[in-house]
């Protein structure tokens, strides 16, 4: 169990707004990944950085741990799975710890004066499935939510947490490739259908022939939805 408790972040890598910091993003990298990488990957396929005038972009980098469907070697991962499937139980105790690191960063952000409704969560593959957990599970009041190449196993907590909520939900910006081998197509779309199902208001982009990666017109939608849910105040 102590391990588990002791998910500490490593330094996260910041994408400092050009102007006033009025919103900040939480961007999650995937399994094996870094922060640092994934903002390397996003500058190569939008040829820039996911910048904005107003927001904070902030890529933390998961900690090391023995990562099951790797054979228990060690790989920057925020939790643990027994297979990567959608047929089989979370590993809640590796989520519930990593959920507890990240609201420290979600913390950190309102201590400097960003309200939670102006800080969305998300992130690639594993990543977009933590912060579904940390978003719907523990901080219902940020400003939405977004998951690429992402998915919820059937029977996840997620699911059996928004059962008891009526509140209004943060909004989720989904999308995937038709041709992912990797965390299948349709268990993107079914997670979309029952988080609707369950009262959150969703969008789910289909991306023709994309395989588990970014691609840039996925990455420009996704650049005007966070302007949509954090628009610059006045």
């Amino acid at each position: 169990m102590a391990a588990a408790g002791q998910a500490a972040l490593q330094r996260s890598r910041v994408a400092a707004p050009a102007g006033r910091h009025t919103a900040s993003v939480l961007f999650l990298h995937g399994s094996g990944d870094t922060g640092q990488g994934v903002k390397d990957w996003i500058k190569q396929v939008l040829n820039q950085d996911l910048s904005f005038q107003h927001i904070k972009v902030i890529y933390p980098t998961a900690p090391t741990r023995p990562y099951t469907p790797m054979r228990g070697s060690l790989s920057n991962v925020w939790f643990d799975r027994y297979k990567i499937s959608n047929d089989c139980p979370e590993h809640i105790e590796t989520i519930d710890s990593m959920c507890q690191a990240l609201t420290g960063l979600i913390d950190d952000e309102v201590k400097n004066g960003i309200r939670k409704n102006r800080i969305l969560l998300g992130g690639f593959s594993m990543g977009g499935c933590m912060a579904m957990h940390l978003a719907y599970r523990y901080h219902q009041d940020v400003a939405g939510v977004f998951a690429l190449s992402s998915f919820l196993n059937k029977n996840s907590v997620v699911y059996q947490a928004l059962k008891k909520d009526e509140r209004g939900l943060p909004e989720l910006f989904q999308c995937h490739g038709t041709a992912d081998e990797l965390v299948l197509y349709s268990w993107g779309e079914e997670t979309n259908k029952i988080l609707k199902s369950l009262g959150v208001t969703t969008t789910f982009l289909s991306l023709p022939n994309l395989y588990h990666e970014l691609n840039k017109s996925e990455l420009e939608k996704l650049q005007a939805w966070i302007l949509k849910k954090l628009p610059e105040e006045p």
